[in-house]
């Protein structure tokens, strides 16, 4: 089997390209922009492998992409390249229309020429995997769950952008014939995340003693899904998932915003205790609320469960402590990004 995965150097795509490479019976090739959130060096453990290749490549570039399908011959692609952090999309919302639908239509051109000119035998287990979020079902209220038949209502530019690029890969099936499957995954975390992120963010910021800034009254929910859970989901998805549908991925792990920095907090403060200085309380600090913040997202996952029979194996608990030993023996890799590309500063707010 041959997959083509699109943003395979960030953060989800990675840990899907080390997934699938260290299965000999699958070659990988990695198609990336390198944007400032991607990074060779979460895949260096594959990188040597004969079954996994690299091309730098913006999903933008037609031609381009035309070149690799014939070049590489995939039998899948697993769509994962975006724009991504919602506060970025806050300050600048064209890069995301660009990558995440722009870049998603003219994926989905190259994909449906080439699928046009398989064999009968080829087209018949060729598959399209778009990989989205759950972002765009908007915000649920203090009870209730997503669900695959949950109306989109997306808040902000990044949900929107998702909302538009998984509407596009739905009607090119639905027009076209092309074989997609969908996914909407709720908030991930894990290893190599980059530190815009809350997790990552609060981690570092814990161990440097700065504040550890939290949104509005830090009640906001999320459902958090250990990225090698969602690697895991997403190839069980590729791999036995019907053709058309869409799946809900979640982790079943739903902890408010202020717990999760708590937490964090408490695990740092157990493993690396001479980081620590005074307590949460006083580290704390509660800011402006970024504008138009959802307040709760939570994922019924029981159609992947019942359907594909999978499950996340990580509780919040065992993840985030695996995460947070993770940063703290890889500084190596952590230190030259709040250096050379981002310190830790407030991002999103409306100017």
């Amino acid at each position: 089997m041959k997959v083509i995965v699109t943003g395979g150097a960030g953060f989800i795509g990675s840990a899907v390209c080390r997934l699938l490479a260290g299965q000999k019976k699958i070659e990988v090739l990695n198609l990336d922009k390198l944007t400032y959130a991607s990074d060779l060096r979460t895949v260096e453990s594959v990188s040597s492998l004969s079954n996994y290749c690299f091309v730098k490549q913006d999903i933008c570039n037609r031609a381009e992409l035309d070149r690799v399908f014939e070049d590489f011959q995939p039998d899948a692609v697993m769509h994962l390249a975006a724009e991504s952090h919602v506060d970025r999309s806050i300050d600048g919302p064209s890069e995301f229309i660009q990558t995440n639908l722009v870049g998603t239509f003219t994926l989905l051109e190259a994909a449906r020429d080439y699928f046009n000119g398989l064999s009968a035998e080829r087209r018949s287990t060729f598959r399209f995997h778009h990989i989205s979020t759950d972002e765009v079902y908007g915000s649920l209220g203090d009870e209730g769950l997503f669900t695959e038949e949950t109306p989109y209502a997306p808040n902000s530019p990044y949900s929107a952008s998702k909302a538009g690029s998984d509407h596009l890969v739905r009607a090119w099936h639905h027009t076209y014939g092309l074989p997609v499957i969908i996914s909407n995954c709720s908030n991930n975390y894990g290893p190599y995340q980059f530190p815009e992120k809350l997790i990552p963010l609060m981690i570092l910021n814990v161990l440097h003693g700065k504040a550890l800034p939290v949104y509005g009254d830090g009640k906001n929910t999320r459902d958090w899904l250990h990225v090698e859970d969602h690697a895991d989901a997403l190839f069980t998805i590729l791999t036995k998932g019907r053709i058309g549908e869409k799946y809900n991925v979640g982790g079943c792990n739903e902890v408010a915003n202020i717990d999760v920095v708590r937490s964090i907090f408490d695990v740092v403060s157990r493993f690396q205790p001479d980081a620590v200085t005074g307590d949460f309380e006083a580290q704390v600090r509660f800011v402006t609320d970024r504008p138009g913040h959802d307040w709760r997202y939570a994922i019924d996952p029981s159609k992947i469960r019942d359907e594909l029979g999978w499950e996340p194996k990580h509780s919040f608990e065992s993840g985030l402590e695996q995460t947070v030993k993770w940063y703290l023996a890889n500084r190596a890799w952590w230190e030259p990004i709040l250096k050379d590309k981002y310190a830790g500063e407030r991002l999103g707010t409306v100017k």
